[in-house]
């Protein structure tokens, strides 16, 4: 893992292609649009009048989108969709090379996807900007954002769509995408399968709360807007976090024998 900076190469306004134009893809169009970059986008659902308030060029035809001469193609399906989407969108209608970068929150299954579909003259950048529309809804300065330069030889157009992230103050984190996906089974993974634990608890304040209680609450709470499919899709397609589910498991088994033994010498 680098702490790195794209700030080599001049920046340039892009023309930039929005695949799935759910919650996550409206938070940061705005930042984009912000920016001067200009933005069309394509999606299953219809969101024409949104994207007309919002000054995005929306397509209902997926070719007319790929005809549209787009520097980026930016994916931002839902982990478990990707792989159906990308299937069905005719690259072949490409007018010219074009970057393909996606934002999903695992990394290993979109960089093989990518490279599966993604004709050999195009780009691949897999990245994953480690926030959302709360934790960034104040600004991105000093979150992370993790990228693997996967297939790059148009390093003016990369270059510059990476700078839009870091003019916003985004701690950039170069790493491989298995690496991330080792840390995120470790971290996001974990954290979303405590807060969907709790929310099976269904925990709630009480008169008598700890502050280390409140947190708790409040992470239950954080976790309960966010859809089932991007925690299954966390679980499903990292392969490391099939293995922290079941670490996960032994540590709780540990901690209730232990309860148990300290019980039971009690009593003796």
């Amino acid at each position: 893992m680098s702490i790195s900076s794209s700030e080599s190469a001049p920046s340039r306004n892009l023309k930039i292609g929005i695949v799935g134009f759910g919650p996550f893809a409206q938070f940061l169009s705005k930042t984009m649009i912000k920016q001067g970059h200009i933005l069309t986008a394509t999606s299953r659902s219809d969101y024409s009048e949104l994207c007309a308030k919002l000054g995005i060029s929306f397509f209902k035809d997926v070719i007319a989108f790929l005809e549209a001469e787009n520097d980026v193609i930016l994916i931002c399906t839902s982990i478990i969709s990707l792989q159906q989407v990308l299937n069905s969108m005719p690259l072949q209608h490409l007018k010219r090379p074009t970057l393909f970068a996606d934002v999903l929150s695992v990394k290993e299954h979109p960089r093989t996807e990518l490279l599966r579909v993604v004709p050999e003259d195009s780009d691949v950048l897999c990245t994953h900007p480690m926030y959302g529309e709360e934790s960034g809804k104040d600004g991105w300065k000093g979150l992370n954002f993790m990228f693997e330069r996967v297939r790059i030889r148009d390093e003016a157009i990369c270059s510059s769509f990476l700078q839009i992230f870091e003019s916003e103050g985004c701690r950039m984190l170069e790493m491989s995408c298995e690496e991330h996906d080792k840390l995120a089974a470790k971290s996001q993974f974990l954290t979303h399968v405590i807060a969907r634990t709790l929310v099976e608890l269904d925990i709630q304040y009480t008169p008598i709360d700890t502050k280390r209680f409140e947190s708790l609450v409040k992470l239950k709470e954080g976790n309960m807007n966010l859809s089932f499919d991007l925690f299954s899709g966390l679980f499903v397609k990292n392969r490391f976090a099939q293995q922290e589910l079941q670490n996960i498991e032994l540590a709780f088994n540990k901690v209730k024998q232990k309860l148990i033994e300290k019980m039971n010498e009690d009593q003796d």
